[in-house]
């Protein structure tokens, strides 16, 4: 079984929306998860793991696995140092969020803005209710994680600030 062979059949399984697939022949075993599992080739005695890529870039499956997870693993290293520092609010409850208090209004908070203790950074409307959310700490707003007007759950990250 060549390479293209195998791209036809991941492009195939990303399109079919399976989670798995496995596919045994003579010499090759090849177990494909959708998702970010990795696809697992095995040809007699040699064993490789190829990283899953989305489905709009199947084309291109790395060579060699090896450059890509070091290059990963050096970014998350660097993100983990970063994001250590930073605070994550998260949803007291479950309903649907709003960066804004009404639609004509102007949302309470964007990136880069300074926010103090009891701050009110976005609502959350559950079962007709609006309830605002208020900064647990003073610093500035890194990140927004959730879009206007999206469903939350319970303990979802909203919010990441730096504290000051």
């Amino acid at each position: 079984m060549d390479i293209k062979e195998i791209q036809n059949l991941i492009k195939f399984v990303a399109k079919s929306g399976a989670q798995e697939v496995k596919l045994e022949m003579e010499d090759v075993k090849i177990t494909i998860k959708t998702g970010s599992a990795p696809i697992k080739i095995e040809s007699g005695d040699l064993v490789q793991q190829v990283q899953a890529v989305p489905a709009t870039i199947v084309g291109q499956i790395p060579v060699s696995p090896i450059p890509v997870a070091q290059e990963k693993a050096a970014k998350t290293e660097e993100k983990n140092a970063e994001d250590d520092k930073l605070i994550t609010i998260k949803s007291p409850i479950i309903g649907t969020f709003y960066r804004k208090a009404s639609p004509d209004k102007p949302p309470f908070i964007e990136v880069g803005d300074v926010i103090k203790e009891g701050g009110v950074l976005c609502v959350i409307e559950a079962m007709k209710l609006f309830n605002e959310i208020e900064s647990e700490v003073s610093g500035t707003i890194v990140k927004i994680l959730v879009d206007d007007a999206s469903p939350v759950e319970f303990d979802q990250p909203l919010f990441l600030i730096n504290p000051s």
